[in-house]
């Protein structure tokens, strides 16, 4: 087993609850969410023993493979939502973060609503062209209107991702039209800030941060998150 991965967890959540002080913020109204997308399950299963509750993963087969061999968790999928794919991700998974089209919605609302239950998701939003998923926050009310109007699915909030290797400024602007645009929609969920610049989240009022390299160290594949 890789030593470090249980420090790091708690070195991260002293940090993140230091900034959320700063700001004036409790610290119990931030969800940190483990991104363990090529990860050995052994390496997050350290995270989990040493607290943490949430775990995010981008890709089905890989999550149903991982979460058999490890503790319980909150499980979040934020990999793009294929509609041919909504049954089984609806049955895997606690949350999906990442609706960004009708089509997506309608077919995770349907799953949800055979399974007899009510699916928290969040409406992906677009707020950066490095993007190639997401909502445009200009149609944002449209789609969250049809996510309201399907009775398996619970509209929580929004998610977007930061500009990568943007200057600290432009990463604010993106961060705070997510914000605005939740503002807007409704919602107490505003899933935005990664490992490079959550921070920059927090100060846009970020409620869940996604974070991979910084609490489990590089991707197998060699990418960050």
């Amino acid at each position: 087993m890789t030593p470090g991965v249980e420090a790091r967890y708690r070195a991260l959540r002293s940090a993140i609850d230091e900034e959320l002080h700063k700001g004036g913020r409790d610290p119990a109204g931030v969800t940190l969410v483990g991104v363990g997308k090529r990860q050995p399950p052994e390496i997050v299963a350290q995270a989990i023993e040493a607290g943490l509750t949430d775990l995010g993963e981008s890709y089905l087969q890989e999550a149903r493979r991982k979460f058999a061999l490890l503790p319980a968790v909150r499980k979040h999928f934020i990999g793009h939502v294929q509609t041919n794919k909504a049954k089984a991700i609806a049955a895997a998974f606690d949350v999906v973060q990442s609706v960004d089209r009708a089509e997506a919605g309608i077919a995770l609302g349907r799953a949800a609503q055979e399974r007899g239950s009510a699916l928290p998701v969040l409406l992906q939003l677009n707020v950066t062209p490095s993007d190639r998923f997401g909502c445009r926050p200009d149609q944002a009310e449209r789609l969250a209107e049809t996510l309201r109007g399907q009775p398996g699915l619970r509209l929580e909030g929004v998610m977007a991702m930061g500009p990568l290797g943007a200057e600290r400024d432009a990463i604010l602007r993106a961060f705070e039209l997510a914000a605005k645009t939740l503002a807007r929609i409704g919602g107490s969920t505003l899933s935005i800030g990664m490992s490079g610049d959550w921070r920059e989240a927090l100060q846009a009022g970020s409620t869940m941060l996604r974070i991979g390299e910084a609490l489990f160290g590089p991707r197998i594949d060699g990418r960050h998150t």
